[in-house]
């Protein structure tokens, strides 16, 4: 624990704090509408913003949350309007923002280096400035996710009755796509654009194998991106291994060890239960009574 002495591993530990708790508040409404890979492909279209960032000299963070924002809202729009499936506008997602990405870092002066801390993530290097947005906008997501989790649960688990039920389905929409932009772009430093996505799906799928009910199930993830978060920098600072990595990592071992510990019990109460009496015959029944 003497690594948390020092600030910069103050702030990567406040950074993966703030992330694994807005992550796995997003992803649930991601997992409910099946689109549990669209943080894959935001997170190569971002890597296009950082490319175009470092090309001209700009924040490479600001620009990729304009350009992430700007694909995620062309993506909900085919979506929307049924021009072409979805997993067709996330392949074209993937493989135009990597491919964008590569060659913009590469027609830039950055080196290898600093294409790796975006992919990968690099919470050492996170700035005082680059925390204040990382929590800014953190906390603005986790409100919006949390404030506006009945109208976004209604759109994400049925459009059609969200729409006659009079709620504004494509805004929510767009707010679901543009705040999964968000979160991806400033998740790059802490946790990586290829490994974001995980930290969004993995918490809510362990927090399904045991939780009931939407709103259980919400706390539940938002409890084990937390621990994810948490103890994968943990695990970083001591085993000087990457941060993102080993936040995902702890993400699975979490699911891995919820789904044991939930199917174990589930075998428990069954063994406990006694074995209801069975129903008398009926010609049983005439002889009693008569």
């Amino acid at each position: 624990m003497e690594l948390f002495q020092y600030p910069y591993m103050q702030r990567a530990l406040i950074a993966a704090l703030v992330i694994g708790l807005a992550a796995p508040a997003l992803g649930i409404y991601l997992v409910q509408r099946r689109l549990a890979l669209i943080g894959d492909g935001i997170g190569h279209v971002a890597l296009t913003g950082v490319g175009a960032g470092l090309l001209l000299n700009r924040s490479p963070v600001l620009v990729a949350v304009i350009v992430a924002s700007l694909g995620a809202v062309a993506v909900e729009l085919v979506r929307s309007r049924g021009r072409t499936s979805g997993d067709l506008a996330l392949a074209l997602l993937f493989y135009g923002g990597i491919a964008g990405g590569v060659m913009l870092v590469g027609l830039s002066d950055s080196t290898p280096s600093n294409l790796l801390a975006y992919l990968f993530g690099s919470l050492v290097t996170i700035s005082p400035p680059d925390l204040v947005t990382i929590v800014v906008l953190g906390a603005v997501i986790l409100v919006l996710m949390v404030a506006l989790r009945p109208a976004l649960f209604a759109v994400s688990h049925d459009e059609e009755y969200a729409r006659v039920s009079g709620l504004p389905v494509r805004a929510l929409n767009m707010l679901i796509a543009i705040t999964t932009a968000v979160t991806v772009t400033i998740a790059m430093r802490a946790v990586g654009v290829l490994l974001i996505s995980a930290l969004m799906v993995v918490p809510v799928a362990a927090a399904q194998q045991v939780a009931r009910g939407f709103r259980a199930t919400m706390t539940a993830a938002m409890a084990l991106g937390l621990f994810a978060a948490g103890s994968g920098v943990w695990v970083a600072a001591t085993a000087n291994t990457a941060p993102g990595a080993s936040v995902v990592l702890m993400a699975i071992t979490s699911f891995l060890v919820v789904a044991l510990g939930g199917a174990a019990w589930r075998a428990v109460r069954r063994h406990r239960v006694p074995a209801a009496a069975p129903a008398p015959e009926p010609h049983e029944v005439v002889l009693e009574s008569s």
